[in-house]
């Protein structure tokens, strides 16, 4: 088996001006922080007194109108004709965590309005990424005359005009980025727009469908309460879409894990399985996501679809069971593509290109957007990789810190049949005999962006901040700032001088992971830590000399205590 090596990260501190530091004081000694805490805010644009508390204390009736996003009217007009004319209607998603989640949140929702319901989630074999003719027909073959697509759709030109001439109405809530041209659709439900006044650009698909609910429950005049159920998928999906976790999404996805943790779903239930602890962000990004995901990436994303939207506890869990199966699955092919993908770049001597681009017929389609993620831990670079579809090539495209890999396929767009995705993460299709040339173009592409750019990983910590400076009150202040995620990243901080009480050990499968418990020379005071893909710096731990780590504060709930744990990302000697 080929050795896979680890990242070596250059550490660096996010220094802040003297201007973010007098800011900083002055936020702190208004809110009773420290100057560590005001500044973590500062960092995050939070300068004012009002802003910390509304980032602290999220409200719903902070969310935004609905109305304000460019064709919400038209929307609701049509579903409610649709509704009250009793009219068929087909709810078309994405195979992915956020298409199968927005699919399931609306029926869960018009299913209390209207029985002449459909659900649609195209094959991911056979149909790809997008609206499809086959979706559509089946649509015509069941006389619905409304098809509402939802994390996708906004480059289905031709797709919606075959759709007009059966007869059928689109209405398109998606959120990737679209072209000049846009379809010719009721209505389209995108803040990317540039003709969109809906101030917050950042939704995932199911957070659209929410906002088109939020919008129609409105036009009724029914209570907001009654659709708060519901944000427990959105939680999910916007955690796991990798998309900003600040201003509506933080406040959605805050009440979303509330519901989680106090009434959630039969399915989202059956999902994470018996929890005696809260759940936390964390618990959706690594449990429930990529269970969700694995129904499409190895069989169908219909399998999602039914147990997001079961009711019935004991069938929930049948159905959960049958999608961890697998995620089983998932995961031994994620693991030995990457083996395959890794030898090939050293077989064809690519180690030290700026980009990585690899092709194999018969990797699983399913999981190359895994791969992808899985070989940037290893050369971090923008990574596509590549596999048989049909008579074309399908690939995944994955991105490193700064780097807009959408842009970046726009640039190669000549060699592509499709494309389509976002800052970071992208799909795309090409006919087999452009592979060549497409290849060395993106390299070119990449180069000549990343060429006066440091090339190696780094990580940026917030702030200095000893062991022997952790306090239950910094925790607690702390655990305000969740939930985490891009733009609101947990807050990482600097240690010198930390030293392992003697217990540190490797685990995990491949004991690739450490296990430690550390204090700081001189303080009788320890906390245990883990540190994933670390395992090589257990000699550095050994050692007996004290060492440097960088790291964020967390909790561990073992038999209902909970402890503080450190989660160490890096160990330098």
């Amino acid at each position: 088996m080929l050795k896979i090596g680890i990242m070596h990260f250059k550490w660096n501190n996010n220094h802040p001006s003297p201007e973010e530091q007098l800011s900083a004081k002055e936020l702190g000694e208004k809110l009773g922080l420290s100057p560590i805490l005001a500044q973590l805010l500062i960092a995050r644009g939070i300068t004012t007194e009002s802003a910390a508390k509304r980032y602290f204390r999220p409200q719903l009736a902070d969310l935004i109108n609905p109305f304000l996003m460019k064709d919400m009217h038209k929307a609701v007009v049509r579903l409610s004709k649709a509704i009250n004319t009793q009219e068929k209607i087909l709810i078309y998603g994405d195979y992915d965590v956020d298409g199968t989640s927005a699919v399931s949140l609306l029926y869960r929702y018009l299913s209390s309005h209207t029985s002449l319901l459909y659900t649609y989630i195209p094959d991911r074999y056979t149909e790809g990424y997008g609206i499809s003719f086959q979706g559509i027909d089946y649509a015509a073959n069941k006389g619905c005359s409304l098809i509402i697509a939802l994390d996708c759709g906004i480059k289905a030109i031709d797709k919606v005009q075959y759709a007009t001439d059966k007869g059928i109405d689109f209405i398109i809530g998606d959120h990737h980025r679209p072209d000049a041209q846009v379809p010719d659709a009721v209505a389209i439900l995108n803040p990317q727009q540039a003709d969109c006044p809906y101030p917050y650009k950042e939704l995932c698909g199911c957070g659209i469908g929410f906002k088109l609910v939020q919008a129609y429950q409105q036009h009724l005049s029914l209570p907001f309460e009654e659709i708060r159920p519901l944000l427990d998928l959105v939680a999910i999906a916007t955690a796991a879409d990798i998309v900003a976790m600040n201003g509506e999404n933080r406040t959605l996805t805050y009440f979303g894990l509330e519901v989680i943790n106090q009434q959630p779903s039969a399915g989202v239930s059956a999902l994470l399985g018996e929890n005696q602890k809260r759940v936390g962000i964390g618990d959706v990004v690594f449990k429930a996501a990529p269970r969700i995901n694995a129904a499409g990436r190895i069989e169908h994303g219909k399998y999602a679809v039914a147990l997001l939207t079961e009711t019935d506890s004991g069938k929930a869990k049948e159905k959960a069971y049958e999608i961890e199966l697998l995620n089983s699955e998932r995961k031994e092919l994620d693991s030995s593509i990457t083996q395959e993908a890794l030898a090939q770049i050293e077989e064809n001597g690519e180690q030290n290109r700026y980009s990585t681009v690899v092709f194999n017929p018969h990797w699983h389609k399913g999981v190359i957007g895994i791969v992808a993620s899985r070989l940037i831990e290893i050369y971090y670079r923008p990574t596509l990789v590549f596999t048989q579809s049909g008579d074309k090539y399908a690939a995944s495209a994955r991105s490193i810190t700064g780097f807009d890999i959408y842009d970046a396929l726009e640039q190669c767009s000549e060699y592509l049949e499709q494309f389509g995705g976002h800052t970071y993460a992208a799909g795309l299709t090409l006919l087999p005999e452009q592979y060549p040339d497409f290849k060395e173009a993106f390299e070119q592409v990449v180069a000549q962006k990343l060429a006066n750019l440091p090339h190696d990983p780094k990580i940026c910590f917030d702030t200095q901040l000893p062991l022997s400076k952790i306090t239950e009150k910094l925790i607690g202040v702390l655990k305000r700032f969740e939930p985490f995620g891009p733009n609101n990243l947990p807050p990482l901080f600097y240690a010198d001088n930390v030293i392992d009480t003697g217990f540190a050990k490797a685990i995990g499968k491949d004991e690739k992971h450490l296990k430690l418990n550390l204090r700081e020379v001189g303080s009788p005071h320890y906390f245990g830590a883990v540190a994933f893909d670390l395992a090589d710096r257990l000699p550095i731990v050994e050692s007996g000399r004290p060492f440097s780590i960088i790291y964020s504060i967390e909790e561990n709930i073992w038999n209902g205590i909970i402890r503080p744990q450190l989660r160490i990302r890096d160990i330098k000697g």
